[in-house]
């Protein structure tokens, strides 16, 4: 079977394939970024091998193939492999972050590990890795969030480690690798990814601006990746006085270098406040929640029109559940937010996110349970979500949607029903969005007047790359969105055995088949290498569908009546859009219900 992997790098959000010439105009998609990733299936192999997707899953669950980004990584088993890489960047790397799986332990629960990084071929350090915050299993329960191995199915092989590289930084020209020696003792090492950079110093603090160890909040600096330091003091009493007195006094709150723990359940509550950190790689606010929680679980932050930026955000949660730590990283409503320069991993969602003109920009969030960014209409009890924005953000790993818009039109039955409006003019653009092992790329759901625009959606594990339709019965209908200019590769799913596309338009992604998808533009996309058909299509109206490219589907190009996503009716128009790469017993295109009104002129297939 011919391995159908491209091996790439990608440098400052810009996706520069080795193969795919014919497209090699088309990679202007997704967020700008200070560092630049490596893919381990481009790296250089001594020893070690590549394991990689090569044909449609053929059931329901996961495997780490197909966790990967790339659908590909390189795997460490014997002493002396390793995998390497030459700096080509043209600036020095000072900062890693590796994702990679390491094994669970036997009972469950994850094992630390160390690997060794070279330089120039010359030992520089041991980096630590863990699996505290990965390896769930669902074989007694599809999508379940157990964490006993013996249940089977596992799923959740990745996460993030990162660290700062030890004596001078990796040159220009220099190799780097990363070494299994006879010191480095699991048994499998497992390489993904990894992204490289050279940050700039912390910030000073600025003038006038409120310290929270002016209130007694006290840095500590051991590592935050799953393990924390049971040592350290609390300082969520005293980072919460010193947003209360920040508050009071108009003044910026300033988040010092460290790492700052919230040992409990509580969440930091923020109205009307600018609070300012040394940088995503410095200022850490770390919530080590007690395990297992038998009570609430709020968000680490709960934000009210008020600027966050420069913090990195991380806790201790081992599955998507409460019992297990789960709370969100930032909950957000209210007018004119801003949250920027952000790193949010290992929580539940990273930003869940109403009210009306706020805007997320600039973040990474890598390694968690549940959604990247849910620009909604119900967080903190907002009831509406209007002008808002989420751009330039990297988002990788996520247990469920990267990235959503989600427009709810109620919740509750009967006389605790409790309605909201409808969302409208949400932005969400310049992104890059990889790796969701347990949702979609982008899911677009209800509303009217999105911009859904130059994205980058890719490998997405289990479902579609980018929905247009709706959520729920209790969702809000779709219209009037245009969707425009991204690029989806190697998106689609097997998920509840469905064979989902990499775009679907319409109602039934959630599996109510319920609702109105109507007037939305579908135009300039490129789908490259989807796992199942290109696009499909579901019960939807008046949909423009103009000038999209697939290329090399794995099943089928554009498809009317997608399998499990019935299109009983509907109606859209095709216009310019292309096909090629289609593989023999598959069709470029295909309406499969004579009730759907397709008008087609210009298309190649």
């Amino acid at each position: 079977m011919i391995d159908r992997i491209l091996p790439v790098r990608r440098a400052l959000g810009v996706l520069i394939p080795a193969l795919l010439a014919a497209s090699a105009g088309a990679y202007a998609e997704g967020a700008r970024t200070p560092f630049v990733s490596y893919e381990a299936e481009a790296g250089h192999l001594n020893g070690s091998h590549l394991v990689s997707l090569t044909a449609a899953p053929t059931d329901r669950f996961a495997t780490p193939a197909l966790e990967a980004s790339g659908h590909a990584y390189v795997e460490l088993r014997r002493t002396g492999e390793e995998i390497w890489w030459s700096n080509d960047t043209g600036q020095p790397i000072s900062y890693i972050d590796v994702r990679a799986s390491v094994p669970d332990a036997a009972q469950g629960g994850g094992i630390d590990t160390t690997l060794n990084l070279y330089v120039n071929g010359v030992f520089r350090q041991h980096v630590d890795l863990n699996s505290h915050q990965s390896w769930i299993y669902e074989g007694q329960s599809y999508q379940a969030s157990d964490q006993n191995p013996a249940s089977g199915k596992p799923r959740a092989f990745f996460d993030d480690s990162h660290f700062f590289v030890q004596g001078d930084p990796i040159g220009p020209g220099s190799t780097f690798s990363f070494r299994k020696d006879s010191d480095n003792t699991a048994s499998f090492y497992d390489i993904d990814v990894i992204d490289v950079e050279n940050p700039p110093a912390p910030l000073a603090q600025p003038v006038g601006s409120l310290s929270i160890t002016d209130c007694g909040a006290v840095p500590d600096n051991a590592p935050t990746r799953g393990r924390g330091d049971n040592n350290a003091p609390d300082s969520y009493g005293a980072i919460q006085n010193c947003i209360n007195q920040a508050q009071s006094q108009h003044r910026v709150l300033w988040v010092p270098p460290g790492t700052f723990y919230l040992k409990g359940t509580q969440g930091l509550i923020v109205n009307g406040l600018t609070i300012q950190g040394a940088g995503m790689w410095y200022s850490t606010i770390d919530r080590q929640v007690p395990l297992p929680n038998n009570g609430g679980l709020g968000a680490l932050f709960q934000v009210h029109s008020s600027t966050i930026r420069g913090l990195h955000l991380d806790s201790n949660a081992t599955s998507r559940e409460s019992v297990d730590g789960a709370g969100g990283a930032m909950d957000i409503a209210g007018d004119n937010w801003l949250l920027e320069n952000l790193w949010t991993e290992h929580v539940l969602s990273g930003y869940w996110a109403a009210g009306n003109g706020g805007t997320i920009r600039n973040n990474r969030v890598t390694s968690v349970w549940a959604d990247g960014c849910n620009l909604n209409n119900v967080s903190l009890d907002a009831h509406q979500g209007n002008n808002l924005t989420a751009t330039n953000n990297f988002i990788r790993g996520t247990g469920d949607d990267a990235m959503a818009i989600n427009s709810v039109h109620y919740n509750g039955d009967g006389s605790n029903r409790v309605y909201y409006d409808a969302m409208t003019n949400i932005h969400e653009t310049n992104n890059t969005l990889i790796g969701a092992w347990n949702g979609k790329g982008i899911g677009v759901y209800g509303g009217s007047g999105h911009d859904v625009e130059n994205n980058l959606i890719a490998d997405t594990a289990r479902y579609t790359g980018l929905g247009v339709g709706r959520f729920g019965v209790n969702g809000d209908d779709l219209h009037n969105s245009r969707i425009a200019g991204n690029q989806i590769e190697r998106a689609g799913g097997n998920g509840f055995d469905q064979g989902q596309p990499a775009i679907h338009i319409g109602n039934g992604s959630d599996g109510q088949n319920v609702g109105v998808v109507d007037g939305n533009v579908v135009t300039g996309n490129i789908v490259v290498q989807p796992m199942f058909d290109g696009i499909g299509f579901s019960t939807s109206t008046n949909t423009q569908l103009t000038g999209n490219t697939v290329t090399s589907p794995w099943r089928n190009g554009i498809v009317i009546g997608a399998p499990f996503y019935p299109a009983k009716n509907g109606s859209a128009t095709l216009t310019n859009n292309s096909v090629s790469g289609v593989l023999p017993g598959q069709v470029a295109f295909r309406n499969s219900e004579p009730t759907f009104i397709v008008t087609q002129s210009g298309n190649s297939w």
